[in-house]
């Protein structure tokens, strides 16, 4: 038990696991913490959501902050944590300087979610119908910005393996300024397995994923205009079932029952919903990180078709529990052959399962994960003076951001 140790997290939003993977790794990563009995408090300047929650029932204390005030400097001093996680690398740009001007020997701590620089470059060359490439990494505004907060924090956390090579060899960042934690599962039971829907007892395809996320509302337009029709002239009752949280009324007018195309917004149950699918439809065309989605898929014996990108960093070099593919005749044809050959659906599940059990199980990475914390934490002087590009950036920030932070307090004071 380590009771001396607390940690404020500084959230991009109240965490909302039954909206995104992203509110789901923000509670696993409570859990960690929790389980280490490290007191909690959870702190943001995001306005409070119908979906959020309840933190004071996980035993957190949560905090409601400002931005560009120093009503935080005050609050971060008297909390005075040990470890400060930052939630996404616009937070750390917000609160970082202050944390390190109010509390210099806490252990900082940053959770990209997934790399914002790679979505926004890899969208960026699918808008203008062009082929990604890493030098598009090196002109991208945010890639400057997202990388200068990683440098910035003492352990940036990575949840792909594909980002952190990139990390790596793109930007030159040292090895020990990351760490691999991928979203973490706990095991299933073979009496959970048993329970599952059959193949007979599922029906219809579908998506799910919040449409606040760009690259969801792009592979629901894909499905609708390109992949879905290929489907439905092979399989003409089949029913796409598209489910998220926040969907605008573009995406609602894309529903059509004549076509089996069905837009039912956010899922009260995410996992009943792809339970009872027989299959997940998930052609991503740009994105990063690894995916909740087909993660969900996995864990509910449901076999996806999707992307490479959709695949990225997922699955090591074990067979998917599915199919991969980037082109749509191929996509809708493996979605139609998964969804009638038994044998082939039964088989596809049972690699999901391998997956979960090979690379996402929370008992594979939560020991290393706070021991590798509490090791930094009691070499973090030495840590630091191996990080000069890092204490080169945050000097900067404290002459810039900090001013220019400063400026908007007094304008707003008027």
């Amino acid at each position: 038990m380590n009771a001396n140790q607390s940690v404020l997290i500084i959230g991009f939003v109240w965490p909302e696991p039954n909206s995104s993977a992203a509110g789901g790794r923000m509670v696993q990563l409570i859990s960690i913490f929790k389980a280490q009995g490290f007191d909690i408090t959870f702190a943001s300047p995001a306005m409070d959501s119908d979906f959020m929650i309840d933190l004071e029932s996980l035993g957190v204390t949560k905090k409601s902050i400002a931005l560009n005030c120093s009503s935080f400097d005050v609050f971060v001093k008297e909390l005075n944590p040990t470890i400060v996680l930052f939630d996404r690398f616009m937070i750390e740009e917000q609160f970082g300087w202050r944390v390190a001007e109010n509390c210099p020997d806490a252990l900082r701590l940053l959770d990209t979610e997934d790399l914002h620089c790679l979505r926004v470059a890899r969208q960026k060359a699918f808008k203008e119908n062009r082929s990604f490439s890493t030098d598009d990494l090196l002109v991208e505004e945010v890639a400057k910005r997202e990388i200068a907060s990683i440098l910035r924090c003492d352990v940036c956390l990575i949840i792909s393996e594909y980002e952190i090579e990139l990390l790596q060899t793109v930007f030159r960042i040292e090895s020990s300024l990351l760490y691999y934690l991928p979203l973490l599962l706990d095991k299933i039971s073979v009496s959970t397995i048993q329970d599952l829907p059959s193949f007979e007892e599922r029906n219809n395809f579908v998506f799910i994923g919040n449409f606040l996320h760009e690259p969801n509302w792009n592979a629901v337009q894909y499905l609708k205009e390109t992949i879905w029709p290929l489907i439905k002239k092979q399989l003409p009752e089949a029913v796409l079932n598209v489910y998220g949280a926040y969907p605008s009324q573009k995406v609602l007018q894309l529903n059509s029952i004549k076509e089996g195309f069905l837009i039912k917004g956010r899922a009260n149950n995410a996992q009943e919903v792809v339970r009872n699918a027989r299959i997940v439809l998930a052609p991503l065309r740009f994105g990063a990180g690894i995916k909740g989605k087909l993660l969900e898929a996995m864990q509910c014996g449901t076999p996806s078709i999707t992307t490479t990108i959709g695949a990225e960093s997922m699955y090591g070099d074990l067979p998917w529990n599915g199919f991969i593919t980037d082109e749509p005749t191929v996509f809708a044809d493996k979605a139609v052959e998964l969804y009638q050959e038994k044998n082939i659906w039964l088989k596809t599940q049972e690699k999901g399962f391998e997956i979960i059990e090979k690379r996402y199980l929370k008992c594979l990475f939560e020991a290393d994960f706070v021991k590798h914390i509490l090791n930094i934490q009691t070499h973090l002087k030495q840590h630091r003076l191996h990080n000069f590009m890092g204490a080169l950036l945050q000097h900067h920030t404290l002459t810039s951001t900090k001013y220019m932070s400063r400026w908007i307090e007094e304008k707003n004071k008027k």
